[in-house]
């Protein structure tokens, strides 16, 4: 008798973790791809710096502030892991790829309780002073509240690339590392 009340015990301490679980929200959750493409009139080996999460600042708005808790100091490598803030959000980011001879970085960063993205950046010498960059963004939501900021960011998404343009080619423009004018 008193195993099985040890284990009716064990099996309604099991039932309540699960009631804890969040439940699957009635309809799905979103997924989106979004991709965008831009030249940076620069060499391959000048453009992929702008990439990394540290680089990035010299032409990315002032919001994006990388604070980096691996590698200290900050340095664009593969493994490193920082936090973003996103509006009200504090994101945590990892990039996942950092292979500069492969020409191919890749960052997964985390909206808790709301969505994971990936951002997926390849790159293609043009010639000697032009780089192609392609980027991918794929958002998952993990929460009905997710499916709503998903289709947001996806909004924001779709501008990107000329934004992105714009602010690479002023940068470039202003420091004289540019190969066009």
């Amino acid at each position: 008798m008193k195993r099985i009340s040890t284990l009716m015990m064990a099996v309604g301490m099991a039932g309540a973790a699960v009631s804890q679980t969040p439940k699957q929200s009635p309809e799905p959750f979103l997924r989106v791809h979004t991709n965008f493409s831009l030249t940076v009139h620069a060499s391959y080996p000048n453009t992929a710096p702008l990439f990394g999460p540290n680089g990035e600042r010299v032409w990315a708005r002032e919001d994006w502030n990388p604070l980096f808790i691996y590698p200290q100091p900050a340095n664009d490598v593969q493994g490193a892991v920082f936090t973003v803030r996103h509006g009200p959000f504090n994101t945590v980011w990892v990039n996942t790829l950092f292979d500069v001879d492969a020409r191919h970085f890749q960052y997964v960063y985390f909206l808790p309780a709301l969505l994971v993205t990936v951002i997926d950046v390849r790159f293609r010498p043009l010639g000697p002073d032009t780089t192609a960059v392609d980027v991918d963004y794929t958002r998952t939501a993990l929460t009905a509240e997710g499916n709503e900021r998903v289709a947001a960011m996806d909004k924001i998404d779709k501008r990107a690339g000329t934004e992105w343009q714009t602010a690479i080619d002023k940068y470039l423009a202003q420091s004289g590392a540019c190969s066009k004018p």
